[in-house]
């Protein structure tokens, strides 16, 4: 059922200008990050149940003049599934969700991809109602020359380190291995089997080879909690890992414990998986929004708890039964590969 947007919980904050300012970062994602172009065909498929998704939906309208534009709440399952039938190769799909669509046991983006169309994804956006609207919409910002500038030196520096280290404050955390290849969320497409995904961009991601000879300890100021959104404790919590593994942690919260509490229960341990590089400059410790999914790409360093990296397969785990993925987030005081500097002064530095 479709919820009116004067039951949002905040004031709409999204201006004429903010509107502008979308038109012209969605602009750059399609022309340079997309390379769509006029000869192919675009479906813009939205609701109109929060702020944002409408102030998104009215940028596509402005960049895209000839797309056709489906009104989720409008019409049945089976007619957005018959206007993404007459697509071809390299056209071009976008989902404006307040929250995510279902279409029925229809993987939307897999089987998107599936059939060589491009997809853009906005998911999630009731969850950043207000001013948090206004922080995502500087988020899509495309700025090629950092995003892949930066991102390739980043994976180079990454791929031919023998360790790392998180410096969070006080607290080190040692990765004492060399790292699996690191994958790039760059809005650069040129050779990968997909063009698009999830938006905003902006973030390199990798793992220990070997996950046991990741230690020392890690202080996080965000963790994702058991509705996949943004907590943030008064003070940061201390995790202790030994082995690749949360053994114990320091001025943790109740809602932190059951994040550890679910995932022990159903996975037995904790292991520490993922090592994400955060690019994106328009997200910080102090610049918010509450989506987890959102958040990820914020500038600095984010790890995850629980066995489920699907990117990366590790001989101690099994993949049927790695549940969790929880994002957590360090205070990223500094990042060094090797014996050199990456991260400082909130920036990356290569």
């Amino acid at each position: 059922m479709n919820s009116p947007i004067a039951h949002e919980e905040s004031a709409n904050l999204i201006t004429t200008e903010a509107v502008d300012t979308a038109e012209q970062h969605l602009h750059d994602i399609l022309s340079i990050a997309i390379a769509h172009t006029p000869a192919h065909a675009a479906v813009v498929v939205s609701d109109a149940q929060c702020h944002l998704a409408v102030a998104l939906t009215e940028a596509y309208r402005r960049c895209l003049p000839n797309a056709t534009f489906i009104d989720f709440d409008a019409v049945s399952p089976d007619s957005i599934l018959a206007a993404f039938a007459k697509l071809e190769a390299n056209d071009l799909v976008i989902l404006i969700q307040s929250t995510s669509f279902r279409l029925e046991a229809f993987r939307i983006r897999i089987e998107l991809f599936k059939r060589s169309l491009k997809v853009i994804e906005h998911p999630h956006l009731s969850r950043m109602p207000g001013a948090q609207a206004l922080h995502y919409i500087e988020a899509l910002a495309y700025d090629p020359a950092y995003y892949r500038g930066v991102g390739q030196a980043l994976k180079a520096r990454i791929d031919k380190a023998g360790f790392g280290v998180v410096d969070s404050g006080g607290e080190r955390l040692v990765f004492a291995s060399p790292f699996e290849p690191a994958k790039l969320n760059i809005g650069d497409y040129s050779e990968m089997n997909n063009v698009g995904g999830q938006f905003p961009i902006g973030e390199v991601f990798t793992e220990a080879q070997d996950l046991e000879a990741v230690n020392g300890r890690v202080r996080i100021f965000v963790f994702g909690d058991t509705s996949f959104r943004v907590n943030k404790p008064e003070q940061p919590i201390t995790l202790v890992i030994s082995k690749g593994r949360v053994t114990d942690v320091i001025n943790s919260t109740p809602e932190f414990d059951q994040v550890l509490a679910n995932i022990r229960a159903d996975e037995g341990e904790v292991w520490l998986r993922e090592l994400g590089f955060g690019m994106n400059r328009a997200f910080s410790q102090e610049r918010m929004v509450d989506d987890i999914g959102t958040y990820e790409r914020m500038c600095g360093i984010h790890l995850s708890l629980g066995a489920k990296h699907g990117v990366y397969n590790k001989p101690q785990i099994r993949r049927a039964t790695a549940r969790y993925h929880v994002d957590v987030f360090a205070v990223t005081q500094a990042v060094y590969l090797d014996d050199e500097v990456v991260y400082s002064n909130g920036a990356w530095q290569v």
